[in-house]
């Protein structure tokens, strides 16, 4: 079964009237793991909830296509019932909900009616990637992120996904805040996801993630845009040289677009 393609077309954002995103196009196939870097304030982290559709970001123009259909007519739970997921840079703290009960109706909105996950395929799923995020058992009963470390709520964020197993997935700045050990971890879970059926979209600041998780893609933004592409080569070349060279070969003076983005 082919995985799924998620198509970003000539995508413009604005944020209370500022522009942030302007044309960002990018294609993400079932299989395919993509790397979004660039500075501060260029868009990355826009282009992740403007997809997701949170509703302080406004298209203005363009399309978001997951396998044909029309991202952006979908609510935001329409769209991750499609396949789509976010593992967000600050996850929100969700109390009265605990992790397992906010997990297992997670998975079941993705099935049909009828079709539940049984209660010990469930368990047996989580307990083996929580043994494999080497998350304490006790967490699945704790309310969603509530009182979690900064390490913890993103092995979290990793847990979902593992859980889910979305068609597609983007992850901003998954590896904000963690110490070595812990991105070994986390790195590890996502390595295990790797399949033609799934396909990801990574934004973060530095190379040391993708050391751990190499890119079949790396591109890099700029003024609101995907200015550049290439391999795992690019991200490496950028960590020796930072993005003054790209700026000189493309003619750009301010890399910035807003200080929202």
């Amino acid at each position: 079964m082919a995985g799924s393609t998620l198509e970003i077309k000539d995508l413009h954002v604005e944020i209370e009237g500022e522009k942030i995103l302007n044309g960002v196009n990018l294609t993400i196939k079932g299989g395919e793991f993509h790397a979004v870097m660039g500075p501060n304030g260029t868009g990355k982290s826009t282009l992740a909830s403007a997809v997701m559709g949170h509703p302080k970001y406004e298209i203005t123009q363009g399309s978001v296509l997951l396998d044909g259909e029309d991202v952006l007519e979908m609510e935001v739970d329409e769209r991750a019932q499609a396949g789509l997921f976010l593992a967000m840079q600050y996850p929100s703290e969700i109390s009265g909900v605990t992790n397992s009960d906010f997990l297992r109706s997670s998975i079941n909105s993705r099935r049909e009616e009828g079709d539940e996950i049984p209660l010990m395929e469930f368990i047996k799923k989580m307990d083996s990637n929580m043994d494999e995020l080497e998350i304490d058992k006790n967490m699945a009963q704790r309310y969603l992120n509530e009182g979690f470390s900064g390490g913890e709520k993103k092995r979290n964020e990793i847990l979902q996904l593992m859980m889910i197993e979305p068609a597609i997935a983007i992850l901003d700045e998954i590896d904000s805040g963690l110490d070595i050990d812990a991105l070994k971890v986390v790195s590890k879970g996502i390595n295990q996801m790797r399949s033609d059926d799934f396909g990801c979209l990574i934004i973060t600041h530095y190379q040391r993630l993708l050391d751990y998780i190499t890119p079949d893609h790396v591109h890099v933004m700029m003024q609101g845009r995907v200015v550049k592409s290439g391999g795992p080569e690019l991200a490496q070349r950028l960590e020796a040289e930072g993005y003054d060279w790209i700026k000189e070969e493309l003619g750009i003076e301010d890399e910035t677009v807003g200080q929202k983005a």
